[in-house]
């Protein structure tokens, strides 16, 4: 087992550093959603969710 460690170990460090930027990435956009921020670019011609995102509950 432990040799199996060391010779995965860059493997290992590398997955646990993707995993933990995927984790903030999710989290601060689960935050921004809380707080009523959008990620739209405001070209509704090119936007499939264009009904949604520009309800008159989202107009700022």
């Amino acid at each position: 087992m432990t040799s199996w460690l060391i010779n995965n170990a860059g493997t290992i460090v590398i997955t646990i550093i993707l995993l933990a930027v995927v984790t903030v990435i999710i989290y601060s956009m689960i935050k921004a959603k809380k707080q009523g921020k959008s990620h739209c670019g405001g070209n509704c011609s090119h936007c499939k969710m264009c009904a949604s995102c520009h309800t008159d509950e989202n107009k700022q």
